[in-house]
């Protein structure tokens, strides 16, 4: 069971599991903090940097928050503050910690920070690390292997969406399976409950355009028949 407690500073706060720590220092959601201690695994790219490190006897995911598209010429990582609840990275943990309680597949939050300057913030989240998983993106062109995860990865994404959880960013990039083909879905910033409705296929929807994309870059076509087995799990 996830415990939330809050750490509050001067002009930051920190969301975390109880269960998991006792505290969690500021300098944690630094990256030189763990590339002092050696102990950064591996760097992730995407938007911004994440970051996998060894923190004994676990391994946690460091992912800062920055923005996409146009605004983020503009403006990198900082977000508009209207209260710690309301931020970015709070309401990830805390859906993350809901998520957990209802069995769903989703990385444990260990901690959340965010770092206010006026009227502004920035933020940054730790989870734990799924080991031995890979991304339905990098397992693309494995057809052999993938078929059979296709139907299982139908069945979480419906089992997702009749809990009517919202998952804004539905990418093969953010669908990982693990050595037994068990499936996780990642990254629910701006993630969210919603009664079910149209938005369901629009998930779906975002997804199949994700997995032509990834096809496209390794040169080959994502398959209407492997399509329809991910329909098929699903149930549509």
């Amino acid at each position: 069971m996830v415990e939330p407690k809050i750490l509050r500073g001067k002009t930051s706060m920190v969301l975390y599991d109880g269960s998991q720590l006792n505290g969690v220092p500021e300098a944690c959601f630094q990256e030189s903090f763990w590339q002092n201690r050696d102990a950064v695994l591996t760097t992730v790219s995407g938007r911004g940097s994440v970051f996998v490190l060894d923190s004994q006897p676990n391994a946690w995911v460091l992912r800062h928050y920055r923005r996409g598209g146009l605004v983020a010429r503009f403006v990198d990582d900082h977000y508009v503050w209207l209260g710690a609840e309301r931020t970015r990275a709070f309401r990830e943990w805390r859906l993350l910690a809901s998520l957990l309680k209802q069995g769903l597949p989703v990385p444990r939050p260990v901690a959340a920070a965010v770092f206010r300057r006026g009227p502004v913030y920035k933020a940054d989240i730790i989870t734990t690390y799924l080991r031995d998983t890979h991304s339905l993106a990098s397992l693309i062109n494995d057809t052999l292997n993938l078929g059979p995860a296709l139907e299982k990865i139908g069945r979480t994404l419906r089992a997702f969406h009749e809990k009517g959880v919202y998952h804004a960013d539905l990418t093969a990039h953010n669908i990982l399976l693990d050595l037994s083909n068990e499936v996780y879905l990642v990254d629910f910033d701006r993630g969210a409950f919603r009664r079910p409705g149209s938005w369901c296929q629009g998930n779906l929807d975002r997804l199949k355009r994700s997995l032509r994309k990834v096809a496209a870059e390794t040169g080959t076509n994502l398959r209407e028949s492997d399509w329809q087995r991910l329909k098929f799990g699903y149930g549509a």
